[in-house]
């Protein structure tokens, strides 16, 4: 017994790291979204400090560049943690519905190149290409429209300039109105918006692979009621980064640009190279 205590002490005592890369270089005391409005504003004025560029930032920021465009929706498997670290939510959520993503943005190109409009914790976000592939920690995608749907893309882009000035609080809840929002709800309701639906969404409990992590959803639901108005149960039901079978990645609508590229680990921290250059779609 003494041994077992000993082996999980460390874990109690340093527990994992809860924040992703991408919050890690927001300033310590600095108060709201550091990637909402106001923050995007003071940087570009000057009243406060610029992002600071890697050098494996800048290549991502090339590659960008070169491959993406307006409206082209970015897929990546996040490291979201709950519980002080240690469920490893974000994980959980790509292997219950049998994805290699958890996560998914919308691509704007903009005055100082590709942008992502998304939505975490801190509420809607703009991040500079570059900065959101940070929080990578597995796969990575791209998905386009396809040449017929395109004329959608200024209406899907409008709604994410919209919720991003009107900063809706993030769904906890996973709820289907438009109170709150959760990433792949915005990404989903962005192509709504533009009369171009890409995915319905799916009960928890039918995950495809919902029956090999009984434990987790039912802790999943029990901590939900502590924390929740509305508790998260198998009925709930979500939008998901998906696979070729359901989600946002088997929608008719798109047309593949990138397939699942594996890079592990965070790009920030070591250089696992670039996906290749794609021919244009």
């Amino acid at each position: 017994m003494i041994k077992l205590l000993l082996m999980f002490l460390p874990y109690y005592l340093y527990p994992p790291e809860a924040r992703e890369m991408t919050d890690r270089l927001v300033p310590q005391g600095y108060q709201g979204n550091y990637w909402g409005p106001a923050a995007c504003r003071a940087r570009r004025e000057g009243t406060m400090p610029p992002i600071e560029i890697t050098p494996q930032m800048a290549r991502w920021d090339r590659w960008g560049r070169k491959v993406l465009k307006d409206g082209d929706i970015v897929f990546r498997l996040g490291d979201a943690r709950v519980l002080r670290g240690f469920f490893p939510m974000s994980r959980f959520y790509a292997n219950c519905s049998n994805s290699k993503f958890s996560h998914t943005g919308i691509v704007a190109i903009e005055e100082e190149g590709p942008v992502v409009y998304d939505t975490t914790g801190s509420g809607v976000a703009r991040q500079p290409f570059c900065v959101w592939i940070l929080d990578n920690v597995g796969n990575f995608g791209v998905k386009r429209l396809r040449p017929e749907d395109r004329e959608a893309i200024p209406k899907v882009l409008a709604y994410c300039r919209k919720v991003f000035l009107e900063q809706p609080p993030f769904d906890y809840e996973l709820g289907l109105d438009d109170s709150a929002l959760y990433c792949v709800e915005m990404t989903e309701k962005a192509f709504r918006y533009a009369g171009l639906p890409l995915s319905e969404p799916v009960r928890l409990g039918d995950m495809e692979r919902a029956p090999e992590f009984p434990l987790c959803l039912l802790g999943l639901g029990l901590v939900s009621r502590q924390v929740l108005k509305h508790p998260l149960t198998a009925e709930t039901k979500v939008y998901f980064p998906g696979n070729a079978r359901h989600g946002i990645w088997s929608s008719p609508h798109l047309v593949e640009v990138l397939l699942p590229t594996f890079k592990p680990g965070y790009p920030y921290m070591q250089d696992h190279g670039l996906p290749p250059l794609v021919a244009d779609r």
